[in-house]
């Protein structure tokens, strides 16, 4: 998400940090290509204009232009408009009330509102231990209730059963019910969509939160729908007064209009982020994170937070350990590769880098991606318990069976076992390093570079 608007403002402030001093004429040719940029990035034209008037009045003052570091200054000044635009203080979900609390999923059909649903069930129970209880209201959609309950089945989460020929609102009181006498912290109310708006879809949508009284209604947007989701948004935020959206697709999303346009237009903040068609692909959403990632600072504290959620500490001491002694093998090869792509791939992991458009460009360069990883660890897989404890036994013959049995070229088998010689290698040279060492260094080792 925000590839190419990120691209775009990073190439802007590169000229803007190359100047000496800044004239207002360079603020104002500067300014005129983040116009565009956020122009072609879909955010609304409204939005667009407050956003560039603004930095506009704060990037002409006198600390800009008397800065020892005039260039610097802009980029803080619209660091700083870009997250009050996108909300200023995270918004968590809010779970102050007497349980069982409702929350509301409200929008419109094919937003992802039903798996939505499940993400959040699941969110609330590992990240605060709450006991959800899903229930579906949409009686109309072929199988919605059905797939409510299967996604329930999946992950743990219990659902309400179905009885056929009830009412939305019967439902809604039903489910209340029901996690009043069974003791369930909260319930989720996936409610029934529409192609577009109509007074039916609002009136229903209504009559359950008469009944329901939710802490939250939530409204799921499909990030890559643009304006449309803005202005689906601003029309149930009007009828029912929406506390918070969660933005979903977002993968699937390089300019990010909507979620930069959403929280202006209709004064509801974003709360999650929905980063892929996993359960557990659910993020909260930070302004001040998204906003570096934006301009190319990265978002080192939500990388460290991933990481600690993926890499168990006990494991990672055998790893170091293991690494002092020189006893790195494939084993811990494909482990490492394996976190990788559980922590969003390399595409994940460098967009929360600082100047990370710079590095996919690199990387792109030097061919490696997610596939590259996925056919390393496919090599790895193919190789024996013993081959991948002692790498020193390949030769040609062995070479050839596992390129074979991986569906790779020896070519590439040869490449992964040069590119972990140079790891091994390096690896070595961190242990003398010690652990700034390692930090300094991993990375580029990692990759073969």
């Amino acid at each position: 998400m925000f590839d190419t608007l990120s691209t775009r403002l990073s190439d802007v402030f590169d000229k803007l940090k190359k100047r000496g001093a800044l004239s207002e004429a360079d603020v104002t040719s500067a300014l005129r290509e983040i116009r565009v940029a956020l122009l072609e990035a879909d955010v609304a034209l409204p939005v667009v204009k407050d956003f560039i008037d603004t930095v506009r009045e704060r990037a002409v003052g006198e600390e800009v232009v008397r800065s020892v570091t005039p260039g610097q200054m802009v980029v803080k000044i619209v660091n700083d408009h870009l997250t009050e635009m996108l909300g200023g203080d995270q918004s968590a979900i809010n779970l102050a009330a007497s349980p069982p609390a409702a929350i509301m999923m409200v929008g419109l059909q094919g937003s992802g509102k039903t798996t939505t649903t499940a993400k959040v069930a699941i969110h609330l129970r590992d990240q605060f231990r709450k006991k959800a209880l899903m229930a579906s209201l949409d009686v109309r959609r072929p199988a919605a209730q059905q797939q409510l309950q299967v996604l329930g089945t999946d992950s743990g989460i219990a659902t309400l059963q179905i009885v056929p020929f009830e009412t939305p609102e019967m439902i809604a009181k039903r489910a209340m019910d029901t996690a009043r006498k069974e003791g369930y912290d909260v319930v989720l109310l996936d409610t029934a969509g529409r192609l577009h708006i109509d007074d039916e879809l609002m009136d229903e949508a209504a009559s359950v939160h008469k009944i329901a009284k939710p802490i939250e209604t939530l409204f799921v947007a499909d990030a890559m729908t643009g304006q449309d989701a803005v202005h689906a948004a601003e029309a149930f935020h009007q009828k029912l007064h929406v506390t918070g959206i969660v933005l979903t697709r977002i993968d699937g999303d390089a300019r990010g209009g909507a979620a930069l346009s959403i929280r202006a237009v209709t004064g509801c903040p974003i709360k999650l982020l929905g980063t892929g068609e996993k359960l557990d692909a659910l993020e909260v959403f930070h302004p001040e994170r998204i906003a570096s990632r934006i301009l190319g600072m990265g978002d080192v504290v939500s990388l460290v937070e991933k990481a600690s959620e993926v890499v168990e500490e006990e494991e990672a001491e055998k790893l170091a350990a293991k690494i002092q002694k020189g006893q790195f093998d494939f084993e811990d090869f494909a482990k490492q590769l394996g976190q990788v792509r559980k922590m969003g791939g390399m595409g994940g992991i460098m967009g929360m880098l600082p100047g990370s458009q710079k590095i996919k460009a690199q990387m792109g360069a030097a061919n490696v991606d997610d596939k590259a990883l996925a056919r390393q660890e496919a090599i790895i897989f193919s190789m024996t318990p013993k081959e991948r404890k002692n790498p020193k036994l390949f030769n040609g013959s062995r070479r050839r069976r596992v390129a074979a049995g991986a569906g790779a070229t020896v070519q590439e088998v040869n490449r992964l076992l040069k590119q972990f010689q140079q790891m091994s290698k390096m690896m070595k040279r961190m242990n003398k390093l010690g652990q700034k060492g390692m930090m300094r260094h991993g990375l580029p080792g990692m990759m073969g570079q």
